[in-house]
């Protein structure tokens, strides 16, 4: 693999399930329903605001990786010491939108730490005509390039980005960062509002160190198959 940690990561660790649900309750019922086949765990704002935080360290304390999906950005005192609360928690990944000053600042919090720091280039909903439109004079090729340069020169352990900028962000960055995939649909099933998707095989002939999976496994009618398929995919790949 590309980089030092994936490389040694066990196989069922290269799979992220997005536990994108409103409750605890629900996620956790999801949990139940995957069994040990999925032992990594993405965590992001819906759950996280509906008493989430509280739930991944429950997963946490019963040996689950968790990827905490929160985009801090903020003044940098306080995403220095956000940072520092999730590292206490016991999170493996936390996101930062890939701000300068941000990831600077979630850098300093996370200081002496396991914590790993993944840096959000574009989100992966976002096209040219989105940035635009929003204000940047960038499109997104070249935002997500900026981007993990600036990461790269300020230490940040990884990125998340879309698989479409995968080979270009790795010559870019080298071999040592974590690259994190989400937009991942496996072939035939709904790209729902991502714009930049590709399969989990593609995915990871194209780089990637680890890939976010929600809606094709949580929404499947038999959840564990649809995960132990992927994991079958990336084994293969």
């Amino acid at each position: 693999m590309t980089s030092a940690e994936p490389a040694g990561a066990a196989l069922g660790e290269k799979l992220i399930v997005a536990l994108d649900f409103p409750t605890p309750a629900e996620a956790r019922a999801m949990v139940a329903a995957l069994g040990p086949s999925v032992c990594f765990y993405k965590v992001g704002m819906e759950l996280a605001y509906g008493g989430g935080l509280s739930f991944a360290k429950e997963l946490i304390d019963n040996g689950a990786q968790v990827f905490l999906d929160l985009k801090l950005h903020d003044i940098p005192t306080t995403v220095a010491k956000a940072c520092a609360n999730v590292a206490r928690l016991g999170a493996r990944f936390l996101t930062i939108h890939a701000y300068p000053q941000t990831m600077a600042a979630a850098k300093q919090g996370a200081a002496g730490s396991a914590l790993r720091l993944l840096g959000v280039t574009v989100m992966t909903s976002y096209s040219d005509a989105d940035l635009h439109e929003a204000g940047y004079a960038f499109g997104v090729e070249d935002l997500v390039m900026r981007r993990a340069r600036q990461a790269r020169e300020i230490g940040i352990d990884g990125l998340i980005l879309s698989a479409e900028e995968l080979p270009a962000v790795r010559r870019e960055v080298g071999p040592a960062m974590i690259l994190v995939t989400p937009g991942i649909r496996p072939a035939g099933s709904s790209a729902g509002d991502q714009k930049r998707i590709m399969t989990p095989s593609a995915a990871i002939k194209a780089g990637a160190d680890y890939l976010v999976v929600g809606r094709p496994i949580t929404s499947a009618k038999d959840p564990r198959a649809a995960a132990e398929a992927i994991l079958a995919e990336i084994a293969a790949a």
